[in-house]
């Protein structure tokens, strides 16, 4: 796991956990196996860690992962972070097919409002960059 200043200072902030190994989805292949967020900052971070290790490294190939911090900007009445999560599970859901691996929120989810919040260029190439 690597944490940035950036983590350690927010409490709410968006993560993504990445295998070493590409995972096949219906529409192409990525590294990205879980998206989440967190509001008790970087401590959680190592906690979803835990929690995920036997599911993903029971996945067949992959024998490591690591945990890449994704924030933004907090504005007033707004919670970003959720807004942040839900336009990198739809992005991911447009570019591969699906949901990733072990993601169970956001099969089914519809776009709202949260690409007036993000670029979505720019949340795509999060996805690209984490892959």
């Amino acid at each position: 796991m690597t944490v940035a200043r950036v983590g350690v200072k927010k409490r709410r902030l968006c993560y993504v956990i990445v295998a070493n190994k590409l995972i096949k989805y219906p529409s192409g292949r990525s590294r990205v196996v879980y998206i989440g967020t967190t509001t008790k900052g970087i401590t959680r971070l190592a906690q979803s860690a835990a929690q995920w290790a036997p599911e993903v490294l029971g996945t067949h190939g992959i024998t490591s992962f690591k945990v890449h911090v994704v924030s933004c900007t907090p504005r007033q009445h707004v919670k970003t972070w959720r807004k942040l999560e839900r336009a990198l599970l739809l992005t991911f859901r447009d570019l591969y097919g699906t949901v990733p691996l072990c993601n169970t929120q956001g099969k089914k989810m519809r776009e709202m409002d949260e690409f007036a919040y993000f670029s979505r260029t720019r949340v795509e190439n999060i996805i690209r960059h984490a892959a």
